[in-house]
């Protein structure tokens, strides 16, 4: 009898562990064919006066072609953006079912924290530190920064270019610009001039086009990019920081892309080595042990040569 209590209980054991597997495997799996093609049909209806084109062809009369124009979305890029494969009316839902949608339904629109509220709660603090809280917490939310239509997030980039152009439109789309720096502090007469202000960085509009402003303006996070934005005093100033074999980049911008590349080619930032050029940071140790064999050889002929030299020149005194 107990022995075949065991081994009942064995059965269940084995049983509830294929039941969970399967259960996280069909979690982990994201939306099924038929949530994504009924998602793709509710974005469609959107997108009949969302998209670009109905600017040129509106779909119904009396639009207000003017208010239109602020809430246009790109369906392609919204596709490929990390809610593309969500319904619109998972957020917009209150007050979207009439044509003209609502006055107030902008206010009861969804909120990152509605999904997102684990990662809000770690990132919540870590805002709170940074220069734009201390100066204009209640101009800032989620979407100041990041567009929910547009951002990718950079565990699915596969190039560490476009994952640069999209963060730095974030920094350079408002200290680049005098209208939305003045939006957000429209108590400045005027905007810090940013190429001054990085005046000391060589070839500065080029960085911005290689690195993201967020590599020196914040701290080093372990699991992902912190949300503390620090100012320039606290910003790193250290070339090395990047410019190095032990590069700060594999941990940040290269993060995703770095990994496993060591071990399949041979070589130290290997992703750098084939996507940008960083001086200090593009190095192959094999090259490196070459290199430092074929300088000691060098140094040491011509050791063995000036011994000789003096040798002889001994044996000549002699005779």
């Amino acid at each position: 009898m107990k022995s075949f209590i065991a081994v009942l209980l064995r059965l269940l054991v084995c049983l509830w562990f294929i039941g969970g597997g399967a259960f996280a495997h069909a979690e982990n799996s994201g939306p099924t064919p038929e949530a994504l093609e009924k998602a793709r049909k509710i974005n469609e209806q959107c997108f009949a006066c969302h998209a670009p084109e109905a600017l040129q062809h509106p779909p119904q009369a009396g639009l207000d072609l003017a208010k239109l124009r602020q809430v246009i979305v790109d369906p392609d890029v919204f596709k490929n953006a990390d809610h593309g494969r969500l319904a619109c009316t998972k957020c917009h839902n209150e007050g979207y079912d009439d044509f003209p949608h609502a006055p107030d339904a902008k206010d009861s629109t969804g909120t990152c924290e509605d999904c997102h509220s684990k990662k809000v709660a770690k990132i919540e603090p870590e805002f709170n530190r940074s220069v734009h809280a201390k100066h204009m917490a209640d101009k800032f939310t989620c979407t100041t920064c990041h567009n929910p239509h547009v951002m990718r997030n950079a565990a699915k980039q596969t190039d560490a270019g476009k994952l640069v152009a999209q963060d730095n439109r974030i920094c350079l789309g408002c200290h680049d610009s005098d209208q939305t720096f003045a939006k957000f502090a429209p108590e400045k007469k005027t905007r810090p001039p940013i190429d001054d202000i990085h005046s000391w960085l060589p070839n500065t509009r080029l960085h911005w086009q290689s690195v993201r402003c967020v590599e020196c303006h914040t701290p080093l996070s372990s699991d992902m990019l912190s949300h503390e934005i620090v100012n320039k005093d606290k910003a790193e100033r250290k070339c090395v920081t990047c410019h190095s074999v032990n590069t700060q980049l594999n941990l940040r911008l290269y993060r995703y892309l770095a990994k496993d590349e060591h071990q399949k080619y041979g070589f130290v930032n290997s992703v750098i080595l084939g996507k940008s050029y960083v001086i200090g940071a593009t190095r192959n140790p094999i090259l490196d042990s070459i290199l430092i064999g074929l300088a000691a050889l060098t140094v040491l002929g011509v050791a063995i040569h000036g011994l000789l030299r003096i040798v002889a020149a001994a044996l000549r005194r002699r005779k």
